[in-house]
């Protein structure tokens, strides 16, 4: 079997792998995406809509089918989330034996510290930062119109509001592994904190949406998240570094 046929071969089995991770997490969602529809979907929806019932907003439909598309948005995203370990083993299983032992451990570290992140910025952005937005958004309103925001942009808006936080707070992460790869040195990032804050302002226009407040409450812990960042640069040594010893 000459070099060609080897690799065609190596390529056909990693394509089968990956396929198999595909259709497992597919499945699994599918799954689960049902039994969140039929057993959770009422308690669900009640969570997403507290914030306005705590503030006697009303939520109404605009379209025919608005009320039950966004349910089934919703549960989709529930049954995402509760697929999470399935799809975390799929990709660990695809991932796991090209790498070494020490490389295995040091994935599942940063991939567990990533996922643990990622809650963090949701939970946070959706517990602490996203009644503060309602409340804006309710007062600013008050004595001008009457209240009634439509159940399916409501939910589009609590989505893109509160996954930017979840991507953002994985700042520490990515500065950790382009560390790692010699791309970034504490001395580097420690003087580009101006640029940072610029670039930062820049893509938390581009994420949030279109008003200061969500620009300032993401803004603000995305620098301190790449403050934190660069302290961990500060104790990581380049790849090629590590191995040239």
């Amino acid at each position: 079997m000459d070099d060609l046929q080897l690799k065609r071969q190596v390529l056909a089995e990693h394509l089968k792998a990956l396929r198999k991770v595909f259709i497992v997490s597919l499945i699994a969602i599918a799954v689960l995406f049902v039994l969140t529809f039929y057993l959770l979907r009422e308690p669900l929806m009640s969570f997403i809509l507290a914030p306005l019932r705590e503030r006697n907003i009303q939520a109404i439909t605009t379209q025919v089918s608005e009320a039950l598309v966004t349910q089934f948005k919703a549960c989709l995203v529930a049954a995402f989330v509760l697929a999470m370990p399935v799809i975390t083993w799929q990709i660990w299983s695809f991932v796991s034996p090209a790498l070494y032992g020490n490389e295995k451990k040091l994935f599942a570290l940063l991939f567990f510290i990533g996922l643990f992140l990622f809650i963090c910025g949701v939970s946070f952005a959706y517990l602490y930062i996203f009644p503060l937005a309602i409340n804006l958004f309710f007062e600013a309103g008050e004595g001008i119109a009457t209240t009634l925001w439509s159940i399916d942009r409501y939910f589009s808006f609590t989505l893109s509001f509160v996954v930017p936080f979840g991507l953002m707070f994985e700042m520490p992460i990515v500065i950790y592994m382009m560390a790692r790869r010699g791309w970034v040195s504490y001395e580097k990032l420690a003087r580009s904190r101006r640029y940072a804050a610029l670039t930062i302002s820049i893509v938390g226009a581009l994420l949030t949406p279109p008003d200061l407040l969500s620009l300032l409450m993401l803004g603000i812990p995305m620098y301190l998240l790449y403050e934190a960042g660069i302290q961990v640069s500060r104790f990581i040594k380049p790849k090629a570094a590590v191995e040239a010893e």
